[in-house]
């Protein structure tokens, strides 16, 4: 059972904030960058259908399952060193993830044979998605509970990794597209050469915000080596029958649905429907300032006061709503429709933003019931859904967009850009729903019994 460390490590404080900020931040460089670009990428640079390109990415997450579950129980057996249980592995694998990162985007392959740039594309996002960013990621988010039991201080850490993943799509999302296309024959069209640049750049920029997290968090809580021998068959049971991990599960992959669909579809909405590039950098520069205006300053306090199921279900309600608006008032003026995009964000940026807290949430309630900790576990089957959510919505992008038959050379068709607008607004409005019903119906911890089992947990520990 997790315990607290002595009092030779600082209490908490900024720092741990400002570390856990910059852990995500250094995720979201290679991340934000294949959620929004790496299919416009292969279509358009490599000539691979977006068909393709998306069953390939799916396929990648399955393999997840194996990676992302393996992962977790190699963290929960991993003994504490003197930098912790979790941190260690940060700095171990930040520079293989980066790697794999870049080693995606070589835009001087793209006249080589399709069978050759299709294995290229397999082989590298497998190494990226499915091995380092999982051997990172998930000793990254399983820390959270380390850092402190306080849940005020997960709520923080929370939040201010929603700033580093904001920061991050900020720098990415409004930075990119500004760079990445050039103006041929009056439309704007991604340039292979640059964006294997911008790649080499953010992944020194992830290797720099990976240290900076190493350096500036402490981990407080003790959670000793998992010795019990596995039992797969009791660990599947223990994760089928625990509600509140199945509701978050619920939730996160129709989130990472509704959010990487509407990130995704950015890339073909802007220069392709309005034919305007520039505002693809827009969008993403007034939807992450309002991320970080609205969401990152509010979020805690409203969850605080009303909870953070009951926050995040009414806010992504809100941003259902918007775009439902949005498709039936069909705007051609492209800054409406980044204002709808906005009101949106916000509206799934609340959930996004207190959802690594409510993580910590599941873990605790699992400790209730089971009288043990199982932080990377529980974590990487969380983590596993989330790569479902990428996956599905890889799939799904690329699935609409064949469907409308979008291709290099029908990319600027108005019967395909006409789908392109519809698809831009369906997937955010089926799945912001469907994750407020999922919260509301399945996932059970709602403010009263979270304050419940912390009360619980902290006087099992001898806390005051």
């Amino acid at each position: 059972m997790a315990k607290t460390r002595n009092s030779s490590v600082p209490a908490f404080g900024m720092k741990d904030r400002l570390g856990y900020m910059f852990g995500d931040f250094g995720n979201d460089f290679t991340f934000i960058l294949s959620s929004m670009f790496m299919m416009k990428f292969y279509t358009d640079v490599m000539g691979i259908s977006a068909g393709v390109v998306g069953m390939i990415m799916m396929a990648a997450r399955f393999v997840d399952a194996f990676t992302d579950v393996t992962m977790g129980q190699i963290v929960d057996r991993s003994k504490p060193t003197k930098d912790g249980k979790f941190r260690p592995w940060i700095k171990r694998m930040c520079g293989p993830v980066a790697i794999a990162s870049f080693l995606i985007y070589q835009s001087a392959f793209a006249d080589m044979a399709y069978g050759f740039k299709l294995v290229w594309l397999i082989v590298t996002y497998l190494l990226w998605g499915s091995v380092f960013y999982t051997s990172v990621n998930i000793p990254y988010g399983s820390m959270a509970s380390a850092i402190s039991s306080d849940p005020a201080d997960r709520a923080s850490l929370s939040t201010w990794r929603t700033i580093g993943a904001t920061l991050a799509s900020l720098v990415i999302g409004t930075g990119t597209p500004l760079i990445a296309y050039i103006t041929v024959d009056g439309n704007p069209v991604l340039d292979g050469s640059r964006v294997t640049i911008i790649a080499g750049v953010f992944s020194v920029l992830a290797i720099i915000c990976y240290l900076l997290c190493f350096n500036l968090v402490r981990e407080r809580v003790e959670v000793p080596a998992n010795n019990k021998k596995l039992d797969l068959v009791g660990l599947g049971k223990s994760l089928i029958t625990n509600r509140a991990l199945l509701g978050i599960i619920a939730a996160a992959l129709l989130l990472l649905l509704a959010m990487l669909g509407m990130q995704g579809m950015t890339g073909y909405v802007f220069p392709n429907y309005y034919k305007n590039a520039g505002a693809q950098s827009a969008v993403s520069l007034i939807s992450n300032i309002a991320i970080l205006v609205v969401c990152a300053p509010l979020a805690a306090k409203l969850a605080a006061k009303f909870g953070k199921k009951e926050l995040s279900v009414v806010s992504c309600l809100v941003g259902a709503g918007s775009f439902l608006l949005c498709l039936i008032i069909h705007p051609e003026n492209v800054w409406i429709y980044i204002g709808f995009y906005t009101l949106a964000f916000i509206g799934l940026g609340f959930f996004n933003t207190v959802i690594w807290a409510m993580i910590t949430d599941v873990i605790d309630d699992a400790e209730i019931k089971n009288g043990i900790r199982e932080d990377g576990t529980i974590y990487a089957v969380y983590s596993f859904a989330r790569k479902l959510g990428q996956a599905f919505s890889s799939g799904m992008v690329g699935g609409l967009l064949s469907l409308v038959g979008y291709s290099k050379a029908t990319a600027f068709d108005p019967a395909v850009t006409e789908g392109i607008f519809k698809i831009s607004c369906i997937v955010p409005i089926v799945g912001l729903i469907a994750v407020a019903l999922a919260l509301l119906f399945i996932y059970p911890l709602n403010k009263k019994r979270v304050e419940e089992n912390a009360a619980e947990l902290a006087h099992r520990r001898g806390e005051k």
